[in-house]
């Protein structure tokens, strides 16, 4: 009999970067596990490792900033995905502005969208944020978005 590992090795989420910021502190993460949960109110969800450099700056933040990637973001992608806010700084390695709230807003990714926590919830080896979606932008309509398989080989900085 197959685990559910086994299973789960065959999806290809979506991947994002998240982006927050609160007591003067800013992180941000490759994120995987994350779903709208609603269409009107608009909600999202957004599930964060507890041992993520950016769940601990999260848990006292009041937004989020989720980043849609495709290929061109792929630098991005791997900012995000294989470093950690523990050891560097990676908004000194790549362009953004401030946001909703002054979150940062990545440059490159072709798409974000923006809202206040609504609510948190510990889930295991990860909690769930979830986001009053209330600002979007699309900056270009990409071919396709960046998935899991897409990010693979990634070293992670931090493990899930």
């Amino acid at each position: 009999m197959d685990s559910f590992e086994d299973v789960a090795e065959l999806l290809d989420y979506p991947m994002f970067v998240v982006t927050t910021a609160s007591n003067g502190r800013r992180a941000g993460c490759l994120v995987g596990f994350a779903t709208q949960i609603s269409i009107d109110p608009a909600r999202f969800l957004v599930g964060l490792s507890v041992n993520n450099h950016t769940h601990q700056v999260a848990a006292d933040a009041s937004r989020l900033v989720v980043h849609l990637l495709d290929a061109d973001s792929m630098d991005v992608a791997r900012l995000f995905g294989e470093k950690t806010g523990d050891e560097v700084d990676k908004f000194a390695q790549c362009a953004w502005s401030p946001g909703p709230d002054g979150v940062p807003v990545l440059d490159e990714p072709p798409a974000w969208f923006s809202g206040t926590v609504r609510e948190r919830s510990e889930l295991g080896d990860h909690t769930a944020f979830v986001v009053d979606v209330d600002t979007a932008e699309v900056r270009r309509r990409p071919t396709s978005l960046l998935g899991l398989a897409d990010v693979g080989d990634f070293d992670p900085g931090h493990e899930a």
